[in-house]
This record gives structure tokens, sequence and C-alpha cells, in this order.
């Protein structure tokens, strides 16, 4: 099943301008674990205070997969790299939608999503929530 069959399409965005207290108030309110940060219609990638611009804790590094390819391959790699979601672009690299661990378990095998999460689960690596 490609991805495109499968991420959530009405993707929310930040900016790098906006307060991580507006991002807080976002996620929240759209119950989101991650909000991508676009800056001139293209994506862009950490104690600070409420006020503080998202550009000073933003993921420099921009992870992200393509439309058109498998899911079985983007839970292998979300295990892999230990995120749990990812901006879905077009082959433009245009943002089209994001997938996340969640999408993963409605749509594909259980044993795969079950695959990734336990490789995301495992301590270390860069994107490791335990380094952070």
């Amino acid at each position: 099943m490609k991805v495109s069959k499968c991420m959530t399409r009405d993707v929310q965005l930040a900016t790098p301008t906006q307060s991580i207290r507006d991002a807080a108030r976002m996620m929240l309110e759209l119950d989101a674990g991650a909000l991508p940060v676009q800056q001139d219609d293209r994506l862009v990638a950490a104690g600070k205070s409420p006020e503080t611009p998202i550009r000073e804790i933003m993921s420099r590094e921009v992870l992200y997969c393509y439309d058109d390819q498998e899911l079985k391959d983007i839970a292998r790699n979300m295990g892999e790299v230990k995120v749990r979601r990812l901006p879905v672009l077009n082959r433009d690299k245009r943002l089209v939608g994001i997938v996340s661990l969640g999408d993963l378990s409605q749509k594909e095998d259980p044993s795969l999503t079950a695959s990734a999460v336990a490789n995301i689960s495992k301590r270390g690596g860069r994107h490791s929530q335990a380094t952070h």
C-alpha cells in the first residue's frame, strides 16, 4: 500500500516566527504530537520561555517520505530513525500530508507496525526521545 492511501491530508503547519506557546495550543487543539514548520512553502527544520520563537527549538534536519513510497518501507525507516511521524511530500517536494504510527496501525499489517514501534522504543539514536 502506498503512503498516500494512509496519510493524514489536512496538515496544520507552524511558522518559524510563531511562539512555542502558539504551537503548543495548536497541538492541543489537534491532539497532535508534532507540527511541521514551513517557510516560503517549504518545510524547515530545541529551557525556553513560552514566547520563544519556534525557529529556536525546531529540528533543523527535516526527515520526510514521499507519497508514492510503500508503507512497509516507511514503517521500517521510521523504526530505524526512531520517529513516530513523518511529513509526506510529493515528488515536487511539496507537503501533501503526514503519516504517523497511528495511521500505520490502521492500514498496515499489525506485525509491521509492531516492529516499527519496537525499534522506535529502543534507546539511543539521533531521534530517540531518551536523548532529548
